[in-house]
């Protein structure tokens, strides 16, 4: 079975569960790494499959041998200008993929509403991208899902900030929209209950829960469910998409990408029209109560399988790639620090590895705080994302503002800035045994300025950088169990024939 989008929300819990259920599975995502970090990447009956959706080759590739397709890909990020035609060309090429391999079906996941002259860029997208897929020879099963709940997703984390952080709220006029949420564990159902049932194919259906509520329900039960104090809505109609999206941003982790197209969204009424699919697949579909039980259950216990963040880019830039002079592409700035540490590097790691959310970053935490609300209020994702786990990391998590490019235990933990800046930024943290009672740990920023404004925000936080670095070592030692041999010193990596290489 192949099933493009693994390593995003619905997609990375689609595989284990069909692997649970004894299919051999082919994993598609943009960065083969990504995918090996997952709890199912060494599973013996998954192979995983390195593939752009927009790359035709690529996606003959990845569909060779293969018998059913789960299309779960969805462009809503910031990757891309204009998502719904982003999305028009990956179908187009999934359409031809299937055609050239010979697949036996394709099941797509895509979203529910009535076509009107209001309806959303997005909805009219998902329901676009179920038509295009429909053109091609290859059978197709369209299921057409509203807001999906359970740990993670961006639906159940608005409902969540907005109930957790504001008591009285002004809402626009789309709380009062009508929705038919569903659990995520009914969508998986459902999804791989199509395998299961063959007189699926070719049809289309609506999936949803037991419950309609309107949003402002849904935020209510929330803050009854999480035990909090019944909230106070109060709708008022001047307030725009645009505006909306600005004031869930501010309260909410999910990023301006997402929150844009889901605003609009939420203005057309998602219900189910026609519940056939209940008649086909016998699954008793979760309440909106017990959706949200379970999702805050994952939560408290910090076992959220997958995240809203986790669809999102795992290459490192080209910039800090081997082959070009170290000048390609603009001129690279640095800051770091260094210092000799009395402990070893698992526990340095294991220091490390906590770093961001709830643990913090060891340092100027009021710096960091301050920092992360300036990105939230020019629409970037802030703080306020923290990360899936509070004691692991994996390559491709989002971590508060960054996403983790590479984690090598008790070696090297490599992060980009998703933050909005004038140019690129990496954090690096290198952590290297010199004896016996002995480690190195270095802290190094490195920057791509994007024009004048980005060399003017460069030198502007530059003194913070080595207020906050130098204190960091001091705060990672002393989480480790250990204590600094001498003072941290300043750091920087040095570029020779267009490859990076640490010196002492």
């Amino acid at each position: 079975m192949l099933v493009t989008g693994a390593t995003g929300y619905v997609g990375g819990r689609l595989v284990p569960l069909l692997l649970e259920r004894g299919y051999r599975v082919r994993a598609v995502a943009r960065t083969a790494g990504k995918m090996r970090c997952r709890p199912w990447g060494g599973h013996p009956n998954v192979e995983l499959a390195e593939a752009d959706a927009h790359d035709l080759s690529a996606m003959r590739e990845a569909a060779r041998g293969c018998g059913a397709a789960f299309y779960l890909i969805h462009s809503m990020r910031a990757r891309y200008d204009d998502f719904a035609a982003a999305d028009r060309h990956a179908a187009y090429t999934m359409v031809r993929a299937a055609r050239d391999e010979g697949l036996s079906r394709i099941i797509y996941l895509g979203g529910m509403g009535e076509d009107s002259a209001d309806f959303s860029e997005h909805l009219r997208s998902r329901a676009e991208i179920g038509d295009i897929l429909s053109l091609g020879p290859v059978p197709v099963t369209v299921l057409r899902a509203a807001a999906i709940l359970g740990s993670g997703s961006a639906s159940f984390e608005i409902l969540r900030g907005l109930a957790e952080h504001l008591p009285v709220m002004l809402a626009p006029r789309w709380v009062r929209t009508r929705s038919q949420p569903i659990a995520v564990s009914d969508v998986l159902g459902y999804l791989a209950g199509c395998l299961e049932h063959p007189e699926t194919e070719g049809r289309s259906f609506d999936i949803g829960g037991p419950d309609v509520l309107s949003y402002a329900e849904l935020v209510q039960l929330y803050a009854e469910v999480a035990g909090l104090r019944r909230r106070i809505i109060i709708p008022v109609p001047v307030l725009t998409p645009g505006l909306s999206s600005y004031w869930l941003k501010l309260f909410t982790p999910v990023s301006m990408a997402l929150v844009r197209p889901l605003v609009e969204g939420m203005r057309n009424e998602c219900v189910v029209r026609d519940p056939a699919i209940r008649a086909i697949i016998p699954l008793e579909p979760l309440s909106c109560r017990e959706a949200m039980e379970r999702a805050l259950d994952k939560v408290r216990q910090k076992s959220v399988d997958t995240c809203w963040s986790d669809a999102g880019g795992r290459r490192p830039p080209e910039w800090t790639q081997c082959g070009d002079p170290a000048y390609a592409g603009g001129r690279e700035l640095q800051c770091g620090y260094k210092a000799t540490v009395e402990a070893s590097p698992e526990a340095l790691w294991d220091a490390l590895s906590r770093i961001g959310g709830e643990t913090g970053w060891y340092s100027g935490r009021l710096l960091w705080r301050l920092r992360g609300l300036v990105d939230q209020l020019v629409a970037g994702p802030g703080l306020s994302r923290g990360r899936r786990n509070p004691d692991e990391l994996r390559e491709g998590d989002a971590l508060d503002f960054f996403r983790v490019l590479k984690a090598e235990p008790q070696k090297r933990l490599l992060l980009r800035s998703e933050m909005r800046l004038p140019g690129d930024a990496l954090l690096e943290f290198h952590v290297q045994k010199i004896s016996r009672n002995a480690t190195e740990l270095v802290v190094l920023a490195r920057f791509l300025p994007r024009g004048l404004a980005g060399l003017a925000y460069w030198y502007g936080i530059y003194p913070l950088h080595h207020a906050v670095f130098a204190s960091m070592l001091e705060g990672l030692a002393k989480a480790a169990g250990g204590r600094l041999l001498e003072e941290p010193k300043r750091y920087t990596k040095v570029l020779r024939n267009a490859c990076s290489i640490f010196f002492k």
